[in-house]
């Protein structure tokens, strides 16, 4: 799926700041979003499947590009945490090709973003899922591929997943999504289309089984989900 290609011209339109967002490093001279050693590194990751242990109910056959680590994650939290939000276009990117593996041969698809809260979208200044829904159907389109990114499903308040156990993460994503007015029927009018589900990175697997319940309970269920990092601590080896 490198046919979706130009990882490098994507990371290399980013010109400032002058620190890697990969491995946080500041070089002279450098004057690319990511430094060559980590887009190398980015590059050489290619999509599997993974599946957190215990793996909640309603869990779809689950793909990511790569492990929460190293330039990775740190492309992640610069993304999500530091305001890089030009990290948009080439997370969005390797997102895309972690869809094309997941789904197989070519097909019409419709991605749904896990939803952020309000108080997070604020903090972010945006909804960070979304932009990266939205480069990753672009990168798609390119590539011949019919795609729609559509969003069913609102967030409710919820706590900071990072301060909750397992047991925690459960029982607060069981509550956490709730169908937007008008927003019944899954699959964006496509009843062929694939439905991806699309998260950032994977831990237990709580928030993408209960975005999948939610979807399957307005529509066509979800096929697969997409994400970008697996913590690997839960998966089996």
């Amino acid at each position: 799926m490198r046919g979706l290609g130009g990882l490098w011209a994507d990371l290399s339109d980013l010109v400032l700041p002058a620190d890697c967002a990969g491995c946080r490093e500041r070089r002279p001279g450098l004057r690319h979003g990511v430094c060559p050693e980590c887009v190398s590194t980015l590059g050489a990751l290619r999509p599997r499947s993974v599946r957190p242990s215990p793996a909640p109910t309603g869990l779809p056959p689950c793909f990511a590009l790569g492990p929460y680590a190293g330039p990775l994650r740190e492309a992640l939290l610069a993304y999500k945490e530091h305001g890089r939000h030009g990290l948009a276009r080439p997370l969005g990117a390797l997102l895309a090709e972690v869809v094309a593996v997941a789904v197989g041969p070519v097909r019409p698809v419709t991605l749904v973003p896990v939803p952020d809260t309000a108080a997070a979208a604020r903090a972010r200044y945006g909804d960070h899922l979304d932009r990266l829904a939205r480069h990753c159907a672009d990168r798609l389109r390119r590539a011949g591929w019919s795609v729609r990114v559509i969003r069913p499903l609102r967030a409710r308040p919820r706590p900071d997943s990072v301060t909750l156990d397992s047991a925690g993460r459960a029982a607060a994503a069981e509550a956490a999504f709730q169908p937007r007015p008008g927003g019944r029927g899954g699959g964006g009018g496509r009843v062929d289309a694939t439905v991806v589900v699309l998260d950032d990175i994977v831990t237990t697997g709580v928030t993408l089984a209960a975005v999948s319940r939610g979807l399957t309970a307005i529509g066509p269920s979800p096929a697969v989900a997409a994400v970008l990092a697996a913590t690997e601590r839960r998966q089996r080896r």
